[in-house]
């Protein structure tokens, strides 16, 4: 992508505005180094294009690229260029939370992406022992409804098969509820109140379920239609 131009707006789109550079970016700052974990947050993008996307990224210094000691492949971490792209894709965020999501399809409900998003969220050390199980059913899905997030120490598991555990907290919802409440569109409590969620396990840890799995970093970012509607 080439615009010709001098000024800085058109160099950085010249950069970062090729599709799925900035998605590809928000997954490594939200840990991703390889490239099946950034396929896991990058659900229909294609091993061609990801690839393609990753080697100019490399080329143009914004993230290096490492052979994995004694294993095939590469993994792929941010240089300061790159990590100075974060406050990019925070304004991005906060503006698509303001202006961009007044109409959520059902075709961008993505339950692999929640998922990957809430196991993000844990916050292991909120959690009593060592070692929790949370089980999430999705009400509407006919694939993939059941997931099971196993915790032990600081690691954070997904599982889409019964691990055999004893479940710490059960949570049975539709896809759309349980993103709303972890984007902060709405509260666990409404939901339940509506009996749109179903959420059992110890109080200590269903009263507040923010204390161990945290909301979007967007969260509480209202959007400009309900701002405007309180005016």
């Amino acid at each position: 992508m080439d615009y010709g131009q001098f000024c800085p707006v058109a160099k950085t789109m010249e950069l970062l505005g090729e599709k799925w550079t900035l998605l590809i970016l928000r997954e490594m700052h939200m840990g991703a180094t390889r490239f099946n974990e950034m396929q896991r947050g990058l659900t229909f993008i294609s091993p061609t294009i990801l690839t393609k996307r990753l080697n100019d990224l490399a080329d143009a210094e914004i993230i290096l690229r490492k052979k994995m000691p004694g294993q095939r492949g590469f993994e792929y971490f941010l240089t300061q260029a790159g990590k100075e792209t974060l406050p990019l894709l925070q304004s991005f965020g906060a503006w698509g939370m303001r202006w961009a999501r007044g109409d959520i399809r059902d075709s961008d409900l993505d339950v692999e992406l929640l998922m990957l998003y809430l196991q993000r969220s844990i916050v292991t050390d909120n959690l009593p022992g060592d070692q929790s199980v949370i089980r999430f059913k999705f009400t509407d899905l006919q694939k993939l409804s059941d997931w099971w997030l196993l915790v032990k120490g600081c690691n954070v598991d997904i599982c889409l098969e019964d691990p055999g555990q004893d479940v710490d907290v059960y949570f049975t919802t539709d896809l759309r509820t349980m993103m709303s409440c972890w984007m902060g569109d709405e509260s666990y409590r409404s939901a339940i109140v509506d009996k749109r969620l179903k959420l059992v396990g110890p109080s200590a840890l269903t009263r507040n379920v923010q204390h161990w799995l945290s909301d979007s970093v967007f969260a509480g970012i209202r959007p400009a239609r309900e701002i405007e509607a309180l005016a």
